[in-house]
């Protein structure tokens, strides 16, 4: 793929990016990989702006800085660091954005429709998703509703998140159903499948109902709405979304913790 001359101001912004992917060390291993010589500089922005606008200027071209960018953010070098590759793509992209590419999840650029606003920038690069990545959502619910969130679709994002939790508690304990069924047989007082806690004492009891209730709750209000209506009579701001998504994620991170009752 051909790559466009990037302005100077726009390798600048890629500089500033690329700067929280390594450390100035790993930076002179990068810089080997990617087969450009350094220009000096103290901040690491600045030793990569300083080298990728030399190298552009002698290539009379930007693959070499589009190459750097890869080899940099390369998912390979983000194994059980996802959250810091997908927040680091994210930035990118809304500075790649004005030169018509994309990083995508396989660290690959890829050619777009440029953007000519700041505000268009950031819808393409995906502001619901950053913004749930700011709140430290669990990464459950980003994987259950990924195409959803990239297309800012908040209605189908609600009903890919609300299924994501059912779908955990049918893999933590062997059960199918769904809805309130699976609720109650799973959090049950007598014999439950899942405890938030011993269910020793009215306190913890009462924990355990009021897990249970919020979960049917999220399935009642948010779920089955969504799954049986039309998306026209569904309207769903941004707001909205986000405040849902995040509550999932609380649900997501209490199921992780209960503990999983054998029963003889």
């Amino acid at each position: 793929m051909a790559v466009q001359s990037f302005s100077e101001e726009l390798i600048e912004q890629i500089s500033r990016v690329l700067e929280g992917a390594a450390t100035h060390s790993r930076l002179n291993d990068l810089f080997r990989e990617s087969e450009i010589e350094e220009q000096g500089g103290t901040p690491k922005w600045e030793r990569i702006k300083l080298a990728l606008v030399c190298r552009q200027r002698r290539d009379k071209c930007g693959n070499n800085v589009a190459h750097f960018i890869e080899v940099v953010l390369n998912p390979v070098r983000f194994v059980r660091r996802n959250d810091e590759f997908e927040a680091l793509r994210h930035r990118l992209n809304e500075v790649l954005a004005f030169s018509a590419l994309h990083l995508g999840e396989n660290g690959r650029l890829r050619p777009t429709t440029a953007a000519k606003t700041l505000s268009e920038a950031q819808e393409r690069a995906g502001r619901l998703k950053a913004e749930l990545m700011r709140r430290k959502v669990h990464g459950d619910v980003l994987k259950h509703c990924r195409v959803e969130l990239l297309q800012e679709n908040y209605f189908h994002a609600v009903l890919e998140a609300t299924k994501s939790v059912a779908e955990k508690i049918r893999q933590r304990t062997g059960l199918t159903g769904d809805g309130d069924t699976i609720v109650t047989t799973a959090f049950q007082l007598n014999s439950p499948l899942l405890a938030l806690n011993t269910l020793r004492t009215e306190t913890e009891q009462s924990e355990q109902k009021g897990f249970a209730n919020l979960l049917r709750g999220t399935f009642g209000t948010f779920r089955n709405p969504t799954a049986h209506g039309p998306k026209i009579s569904w309207p769903m701001s941004e707001e909205d979304a986000l405040d849902l998504l995040s509550l999932v994620s609380y649900l997501h991170r209490r199921l992780d913790e209960a503990a999983l009752v054998r029963r003889s």
